[in-house]
């Protein structure tokens, strides 16, 4: 270049960098004369406040997807979906969750992911600046994340400590001849006499099937596998009810510690290194199940099994519960809502396909769905074949199904230590890539909100490490299970549903949809207009509707929670609504204070500007937003 000889290219390039500024001075020029809080107003600088410049970013290619996959693709695609496949018409099931995933699941993951990746913030940010009126929308995510945070690793915390065990010989829950066995337990592979030293029957040896279900009526004693005894009575210490809390558990509390510490490592740098981890935690999952799936078919019973899977009802498509049940699924199985979603993408590069990112991990929660099924019933299929029983009498789903179920399979595996470490490992995976996410959008709304600590975000995920396990203390006394149980229905129902409505109106209706779209393809390149219609139909009208209908569901088919035969009483219930209804207060509370702060008389147009985006409401990249916003206008002035 010092001789002054400039190639074409060099010429080329400046005169389009000149082009495109004249463009964006003029079309910025028009933009604030008639819109003075138009999102689509670009600044020739890029962003430097602090909020964005240090928060952070993915620093490998699939980082995000892994992490959103792993966030997506949790317990509930292994322990809750088989269950509810094959209560609601076997493969006729398949029908109403695509379904709903195309109106409901998918739109809103798309559009939170779009949203916090045009912004480049997280929840407790992100509505302030779209629009100041819903700033506690941000707040009531976060409150529903950490609430779910200090329960959901408890379950990592119960599979740390099976997984510990699984290495003993034999398995600590093989047998009845233990000092935590009572009357009721019944196992099939005591050696010798009918009756052990506790009194407990055992019936394959002793008995006939006829013989042991004429005993089995006359005894009228509840009989419980080894398994269940042995999770409730010694694992648990499980008390008589949520009133007797008792003293806490020191082995749960060491393994709850041990879960957390665990957390605190793999988010210690933030995305940068839970991105990392999920390389692992993402897709071991997938190597366990197939691993099972492979050794459940070569076993007797597993094609009953399967096939009391797959039987489809075509009858049960004409019932509203089979549709309410695979609307609520799907909806709890991506997490919209939860912050989450809004947390992971504001990390993300600006032109990110999250279009493309969001249908690849939709497609995979469905196919993962649909697969654990298959693994899980194939091996009921042989646990049923072996008690002798039907598969309806076996079958289970929650902790019930992972900690009771597959412990009592395992025993009658060969290599039982093997696949129990195995089973219980996957878990530990699962559970972890949704915990991480949960942990960070808690961080991130920290952080977000007060920026000036983000220099030492060590001590505040310390802090809140900390205060997760102080805070999971309750779950490890003698009453946690009946605390579990509680923040599990309440934590995650109705205000992730109105949260969920809101946002969706928010979006599409007071931001516009239209305008939304734009902000896409300033991220993503021009869209067909087929695309435009499909997304604006979806987000205006018919994903507000079926979110309706799932809160309308969920209120008609509301029970008060019970464990087992346990009744809760009337206060536990009454501390579950104000669990449920708390974030969903918080937006209340804040927009309430927002519209109070508003100088003078409150008047319909403060209410109007305070649902208008802010003079902070910009893309995270302006400058890359303006070149594809001219590109896509083909460089006409608007």
């Amino acid at each position: 270049m010092g001789n002054g000889v400039h190639d074409g290219t060099d010429v080329e390039d400046c005169s389009t960098k000149l082009t495109v500024d004249v463009w964006l001075k003029r079309v910025e020029r028009r933009r604030q004369l008639a819109y003075p809080n138009d999102c689509d107003s670009y600044s020739e600088h890029p962003m430097s406040d602090e909020v964005h410049a240090k928060r952070g970013s993915w620093t490998g290619r699939y980082d995000f997807l892994l992490s959103l996959l792993g966030y997506s693709v949790g317990l509930g695609n292994v322990w809750r979906f088989p269950y509810l496949c094959y209560s609601n018409g076997g493969g006729a099931f398949l029908i109403p969750f695509v379904v709903m995933l195309v109106i409901a699941g998918l739109p809103l993951m798309f559009m939170e992911l779009s949203l916090a990746q045009y912004a480049g913030l997280g929840p407790a940010v992100i509505f302030k600046r779209l629009a100041p009126l819903s700033e506690g929308l941000g707040y009531g995510m976060i409150l529903i994340a950490g609430m779910v945070m200090l329960y959901y690793n408890v379950i990592i915390a119960w599979t740390v400590f099976y997984m510990a065990v699984s290495f003993e010989e034999p398995l600590p829950w093989r047998g009845c001849q233990h000092e935590w066995a009572t009357p009721n337990c019944f196992s099939y592979e005591e050696e010798d006499d009918c009756i052990a030293n506790n009194r407990s029957y055992y019936m394959a040896k002793c008995f006939t099937t006829e013989q042991a279900r004429i005993l089995n009526t006359t005894l009228r004693t509840p009989r419980k596998p080894p398994a269940e005894e042995f999770f409730k009575n010694y694992f648990l210490q499980l008390s008589s009810g949520i009133e007797v809390t008792g003293g806490i558990n020191h082995r749960l509390a060491l393994c709850l510690l041990v879960a957390w510490i665990i957390v605190f490592l793999c988010l210690s740098r933030g995305v940068k290194s839970s991105g990392k981890v999920v390389y692992f935690t993402a897709l071991f999952p997938y190597v366990v199940l197939t691993m099972l799936f492979v050794r459940g078919l070569t076993l007797p019973g597993a094609y009953d099994g399967i096939m009391y899977y797959l039987q489809p009802d075509w009858d049960k498509l004409h019932t509203a519960q089979i549709w309410g049940d695979a609307a609520v699924q799907i909806f709890f199985a991506l997490s919209p809502a939860w912050g989450g979603l809004l947390t992971l993408a504001s990390y993300n590069r600006f032109d990110n396909n999250c279009y493309r990112d969001a249908l690849l991990v939709a497609i995979c929660n469905i196919l993962t769905s649909f697969f654990a099924g298959f693994v899980i019933f194939a091996i009921i299929g042989f646990l049923a074949h072996e008690l002798d029983t039907s598969v309806s009498s076996v079958i289970d789903q929650g902790a019930g199904l992972a900690f009771v179920v597959f412990p009592e399979l395992v025993g009658k595996l060969q290599m039982p230590r093997l696949w129990s470490v195995l089973f219980f490992f996957m878990l530990l995976t699962l559970g972890l890539d949704s915990q991480f996410t949960l942990m960070e959008t808690v961080v991130t709304g920290v952080l977000d909100t007060f920026p000036t600590l983000r220099r030492r975000k060590l001590v505040v995920v310390s802090c809140v490490s900390i205060i997760g396990y102080l805070g999971g203390l309750i779950f490890v006394t003698k009453s946690g299970m009946y605390w579990f149980q509680l923040f599990d229905k309440y934590a995650a129902n109705w205000s992730v549903l109105l949260i969920a409505i809101a946002e969706c109106i928010l979006v599409s209706w007071i931001y516009g949809a239209e305008r939304f779209i734009c902000n896409i393809e300033q991220m993503m390149g021009k869209r067909s207009v087929l695309f435009r219609r499909f997304w604006i139909l979806i987000w205006k009208y018919i994903t507000p509707a079926t979110l309706m209908f799932i809160l309308c569901f969920n209120w008609v088919q509301y029970s008060p929670v019970t464990y087992g035969r346990y009744i809760y009483p009337h206060w536990a219930d009454a501390v579950g609504w104000v669990i449920a209804l708390a974030p969903f207060l918080i937006v209340i509370l804040v927009a309430v204070a927002r519209l109070q702060s508003q100088p003078g008389p409150k008047t319909r147009q403060q209410l109007l500007n305070l649902l208008k985006p802010t003079k902070e409401w910009k893309p995270s990249e302006p400058r890359l937003a303006a070149e594809r916003a001219y590109e896509n206008s083909g460089g006409i002035e608007l």
